[in-house]
């Protein structure tokens, strides 16, 4: 006879996650709310990350390990949506801890408003080895109108804390793999329009800083998808169409006018260059001509001199050249 459903899949994807993975486990395992099942996807990882998932999972028969060749992030989450069991989803990551009342605490709210298709909430920073950082915590948005006049420019919501109704993602039709490296912030804007979205107050995880972050590796494209994303949830809301959707991959950011409007490709190059103003390296590699196109666009201020020099003090120096080059050629 087939078990009753869950009332909580918790969804973790996995690429050589061997470093943290056990902490992570352990603290879904010690949730107060017991009632879920636990989807650990390990997409194609060469560490240990299979052994460590297969022998909790042959200690806990709450732990269904789905184990393939590396098919990206994207695709493991749209995967784990599509096998989950249960009507909710509490989204995971490898290298955090979730606090014990989390699922708790998250279900609570969705069980008590049935108009919030989602709820986040706060967390805190650890380093690597698990001890506190001392970070500023982010200032996020709790109720729905505040996360909704803050998703142009974030943070609203930490990916990796979320508690979502599973039928909403189905229904808006999952991750795009077009947004790779922004594909949630482009999930929260489609959600946006169709529920009601929520923080809850309570520190409910443990977010892990590390060097090889997808925040720290990718943040021009990162950037550049969030912009596209944020120009296509306008495109829906003043137009009824969104002129990304079923793309494969995103066009070159000067293609984006022909597609988005008049005015969308600066408007790329300008909240790139805003996010990556203390990542010289960024800015002098894939970013290069988003900035000279962004200088191109603006004109010369005081904030792109002062990226030349760090440019300039990063060891760039023709970077800083010739960014300082473009600054002078447009400040006539």
């Amino acid at each position: 006879m087939a078990q009753p459903a869950p009332a909580i899949t918790v969804a973790m994807s996995v690429y050589n996650g061997a470093a943290h993975l056990a902490p992570a486990i352990e603290s879904v395992l010690a949730q107060t709310f017991a009632d879920f099942e636990f989807l650990l996807l390990d997409d194609g990882s060469t560490d240990a990350t299979r052994t460590i998932a297969e022998s909790f999972a042959a200690r806990d028969p709450r732990i269904r390990v789905i184990s393939r060749p590396n098919r990206g992030l994207v695709f493991s989450l749209n995967q784990l949506f599509a096998e989950a069991r249960a009507p909710i989803v509490a989204r995971f990551d490898a290298d955090d801890v979730c606090h014990p009342e989390r699922l708790a605490r998250q279900h609570a709210f969705l069980m008590a408003h049935a108009d919030h298709g989602l709820v986040g909430a706060d967390t805190r920073y650890i380093y690597a080895g698990g001890k506190p950082a001392p970070k500023a915590p982010i200032n996020r948005p709790r109720d729905h109108d505040g996360i909704v006049r803050n998703l142009e420019d974030g943070p609203n919501l930490c990916h990796s804390v979320i508690m979502v109704r599973r039928e909403l993602v189905l229904a808006a039709g999952g991750y795009r793999s077009a947004y790779t490296h922004a594909e949630d912030q482009d999930l929260w804007l489609r959600l946006s329009r169709k529920t009601r979205l929520h923080n809850l107050p309570e520190c409910l995880l443990d977010y892990r800083i590390t060097p090889g972050q997808v925040s720290s590796r990718h943040i021009i494209t990162q950037a550049r998808h969030a912009a596209i994303a944020w120009l296509a949830h306008r495109a829906v809301i003043e137009h009824g169409t969104d002129p990304t959707a079923g793309l494969a991959a995103l066009p070159a950011t000067n293609a984006l006018d022909a597609l988005l409007g008049p005015g969308s490709a600066a408007y790329v190059r300008r909240r790139i260059v805003a996010r990556a103003l203390y990542a010289p390296g960024a800015l002098a590699n894939e970013g290069w001509d988003a900035l000279l196109g962004h200088i191109a666009d603006a004109g010369p201020s005081a904030e792109l001199w002062r990226v030349a020099a760090r440019m300039l003090r990063a060891g760039r120096l023709l970077q800083a050249a010739r960014t300082a080059l473009q600054l002078a050629r447009h400040a006539a």
